[in-house]
């Protein structure tokens, strides 16, 4: 890839959430073989906004889950713009305790605008759906990696499946506790300053980097990933197979100590 020019944070936003920037199935396809989807909490339904399943990583047989969102209207509806409702995290949880049963690495794509805030979704525990997946992901006896593919927004749409033993972002994906927008509105009181929250807010992969919130930086070319996507997918699969492969080699109880100092530490940032 060509050298770049640095460009803002806000840039990076606009770039995360472009309709042309590739979602987390288009990344699964690409990088996995055999990819078979599965449904359902078992309990209330099945949210289009996760999709998850079985598949393999070079005849590794992993478990895949992704934050998905559509690739135009009628998609992003279906979708429900990748703002998952309770059931798509019990759904996520589900297939992760499948995964440990069965030993099998896990492997998360974050994109998000955040957790769906509808009535319904409250009504059906959306609070205690996200606080189960970061207690049970913490104990997970299998490596967990997550990789931030566009947007991580929101502390729980976002953390409910990034609590891992590694953290990879591309190098214009987002990760923040809440939009830029909302930021202004509570800081500022003005949400047309959202391009100044931005550069605030640390919410690039390369002052997450810093901050040391996430272990990994995929290079992206001018413009985004889908300029060049094949060579994304492969830098970013090479990295997913060193990660499990050294992961692999440690004991159950030291992927969980480790899991949970890394989150005290960050926690402490």
């Amino acid at each position: 890839m060509k050298n770049k020019k640095e460009i803002s944070a806000w840039e990076k936003v606009e770039i995360a959430r472009n309709p042309k920037r590739k979602t987390s199935l288009e990344y699964i396809e690409k990088i996995f073989d055999e990819f078979i989807e599965l449904h359902g909490d078992r309990n209330f339904g099945d949210d289009k906004s996760i999709i998850g399943g079985i598949a393999e990583l070079d005849e590794m047989p992993v478990t895949v889950i992704g934050e998905q969102k559509g690739k135009n209207a009628k998609e992003n509806i279906d979708r429900n713009f990748g703002m998952p409702n309770p059931e798509g995290y019990r759904k996520a949880l589900r297939l992760m305790k499948q995964a440990e049963k069965f030993n099998r690495p896990i492997i998360t794509f974050i994109d998000t605008p955040g957790a769906y805030p509808g009535m319904g979704a409250e009504e059906r525990g959306q609070g205690e759906a996200i606080a189960r997946n970061l207690f049970e992901m913490s104990a997970m006896k299998v490596p967990i990696l997550s990789i931030f593919v566009g947007e991580g927004g929101s502390g729980g749409g976002a953390l409910a499946l990034g609590v891992t033993d590694i953290i990879i972002m591309l190098e214009n994906a987002v990760y923040s506790i809440l939009s830029p927008e909302g930021f202004a509105s509570i800081l500022y009181k003005d949400a047309s300053k959202s391009q100044e929250a931005a550069e605030k807010m640390k919410i690039t992969s390369t002052e997450l980097k810093r901050l040391g919130v996430i272990d990994s930086i995929v290079k992206e070319p001018e413009g985004g990933a889908q300029e060049d996507f094949k060579k994304v997918c492969n830098d970013l699969k090479n990295m997913i197979l060193k990660d499990i492969n050294r992961l692999s080699k440690k004991s159950q109880e030291e992927l969980v100590e480790q899991r949970y100092e890394k989150y005290r530490k960050i926690g402490g940032i």
